[in-house]
């Protein structure tokens, strides 16, 4: 397993790790702590909840870089607004049931992450790709062209770049961005067969 495919699944389990063994801070699992004879133990001590919101950005940078390689947004949109329930019930909220909302931010978290495992998994299996430097190479890439919107599903050639592409529909000659090597770099769904390698591009 590559860290930076699994930092949301790091994160999501960092944070239940550290509300288990924080007993005090989190009531819900005192019964999972005490089955582990833990008592009140406090894993971090003063720092539980700083580490347990380190956690929460840990795990939504983990989903945002998995939106970047994959383009699915489904775990991104229920991850957000769960972190946002978390930080809500820890800073703004004031009442006896803050916790709640603590909790319901997890669940949220775990739903999102459940989600994007298996979206990852999809991906993971695709019959469009090819082995690279130990790595699976997509070789499907929509491109979208920026002048009409147009998109077109193409296949990438893993020997040579494509500097030039023009749009089937609005007859546009395309041509990469500045810093990018190719047109599917800039305009494509996937980047071209190098840079997914981590290789320089032609």
């Amino acid at each position: 397993m590559k860290l930076k495919n699994n930092i949301d699944k790091l994160g999501t389990i960092g944070l239940f790790i550290t509300a288990i063994f924080s007993p005090c801070c989190f009531p819900i699992f005192a019964f999972i702590a005490s089955a582990f004879g833990l008592g009140s133990f406090e894993l971090f001590g003063g720092w539980t909840m700083w580490v347990f919101q380190a956690m929460v950005i840990i795990s939504l940078i983990g989903f945002y870089i998995s939106y970047r390689k994959y383009r699915c947004i489904y775990p991104l949109l229920i991850a957000i607004p769960s972190a946002a329930v978390i930080f809500y019930g820890y800073h703004f909220n004031d009442s006896d049931y803050y916790t709640y909302y603590i909790y319901a931010g997890m669940a949220g978290l775990l739903v999102a992450t459940i989600v994007n495992y298996y979206r990852n998994k999809l991906h993971g299996s695709c019959v469009n790709c090819t082995p690279a430097n130990e790595k699976e190479i997509e070789l499907i890439s929509i491109i979208t062209c920026p002048n009409c919107g147009h998109k077109k599903t193409e296949k990438m050639s893993t020997d040579a770049c494509q500097f030039f592409y023009e749009c089937e529909n609005c007859k546009t000659r395309l041509k990469p961005m500045q810093g990018d090597c190719c047109v599917f770099c800039s305009y494509g769904s996937v980047k071209c067969p190098p840079i997914q390698a981590g290789e320089n591009c032609c």
